[in-house]
Parts: C-alpha cells; sequence; structure tokens
C-alpha cells in the first residue's frame, strides 16, 4: 500500500458509507481515554451514514482517498453555526483522518478546499472546535489558529473541555 499518494476531492452521496467509516473508525483512535469507552462503542456506521446522506447534498464535504480509490479522510466546513464568536464567520465543522494516514499532509490538503468554500461565500474568518485532550489540536495551531475561548462539552455524562481555534483572515492560512 502506497501511503503517499492521495486525491482531494468534493464527496458525492455515493461516499457516505466510506465518511461514515473514517468518521467512526478514528473517533475510536483519536478519542480513546479521552470520550468514555461506552460512548465509543455504541458508534455505528449505519447511524453516521445516515448522517452523512443528509449532509452530502449541503456542499462544504471533501473527501482524501489512497491510491486504491479508498477513503481515508474527510473534511466539511461552511458557515459557523453558533453565532457566538462576532467576527468569524466560517467554521471547519470536521476534519478526521484515518490513524495510520495522519502525519503526511493529508490534513492540510483537506483544510485548503474548505478555505476556498469559505471565501467562496465571501467570509475571510474561520473558526474551530477542538477537544482540549485531543493532540490533533496542534495541527491547529501550526495553520496559526488563536485560542478564542473555552467551552465544556458533554459527551455520555463526563465534562470535556473544547478549545475554540480562530483564524481572523483565512487568506493568510499557508496550507502548502
Amino acid at each position: 500500500m502506497n501511503k503517499g499518494v492521495f486525491k482531494i476531492r468534493r464527496a458525492n452521496i455515493d461516499d457516505a458509507k466510506g465518511i461514515s467509516k473514517v468518521h467512526v473508525d478514528s473517533w475510536k483512535t483519536t478519542y480513546a481515554n479521552i470520550v468514555p469507552d461506552e460512548y465509543l462503542k455504541k458508534l455505528s456506521y449505519e447511524r453516521r451514514e445516515q448522517l452523512w446522506l443528509n449532509n452530502i447534498p449541503n456542499g462544504g464535504v471533501y473527501v482524501a482517498e489512497n491510491s486504491e480509490g479508498d477513503i481515508v479522510g474527510f473534511s466539511s466546513g461552511g458557515k459557523e453555526r453558533s453565532g457566538k464568536y462576532n467576527g468569524y464567520d466560517g467554521e471547519l465543522y470536521a476534519i478526521y483522518i484515518l490513524k495510520e494516514y495522519q502525519g503526511q499532509g493529508i490534513g492540510k490538503a483537506l483544510v485548503t478546499p474548505i478555505i476556498a468554500e469559505i471565501i467562496g461565500m465571501g467570509l475571510h474568518s474561520m473558526l474551530v472546535l477542538v477537544l482540549n485532550d485531543n493532540s490533533s489540536r496542534l495541527f491547529y495551531e501550526r495553520l496559526g489558529g488563536k485560542v478564542l475561548d473555552i467551552v465544556e462539552v458533554e459527551i455520555a455524562g463526563k465534562k470535556l473541555s473544547e478549545l475554540v481555534y480562530g483564524w481572523e483572515d483565512i487568506r493568510n492560512i499557508v496550507t502548502r
């Protein structure tokens, strides 16, 4: 398996199954020892697939494929959803990459079309929410994200801190 070759493209409805597999599998590796095990064990491909069947037609979803055409990562983004962060109009909703494909530039490659999409909406700022205990938050720091806020979330009865990273001008993010 040649891990170094991958292709980024806009997701289509046929990708829902592949995206849901990456979504569930990467949650299980990324959030082990962070999110309660009983929650992670209950994650199902079928429920996530339904979520993505609903989300993909709305746009703003991209996939990374390996050289065999398997989906190994995805990203989604668009308008900021909470309305709580004045001056931050775009949002990176999700970016997940299978553990064995991390650290190869796929994350940056998946952020690039989200930035383009947000700029295409006439927006120039963005935020992302990341669990504080998730080491991938360092990825956002390397892209120049600044911590704007810390919010508390509850997952399966466990209180967790989520960092809100923001970029005032996403035209300055260097993803190459």
